[in-house]
């Protein structure tokens, strides 16, 4: 239920948001697999939910691309 949400709050935003959003995203990751080479990452699960985040803003991102070109 969590991805349906989360999906119609990428849809609202521009092009430009979700590319801001996907840096961010890519941010975390990167510190989250940091973290998780040395040994600090206590919360596992999240470094697949970022991964999963970070397809979905790229998908909807594409879907914008597409619908633009339409």
């Amino acid at each position: 239920m969590a991805n349906n949400q989360r999906i119609s709050d990428l849809r609202v935003l521009s092009e430009d948001q979700l590319k801001d959003e996907v840096l961010k995203l890519k941010k975390e990751q990167f510190n989250l697999r940091f973290q998780r080479a040395t040994g600090q990452l206590e919360n596992t699960s999240r470094v697949r939910v970022v991964r999963r985040d970070v397809a979905r803003a790229l998908t909807v991102a594409a879907q914008k691309r597409a619908e633009a070109k339409k």
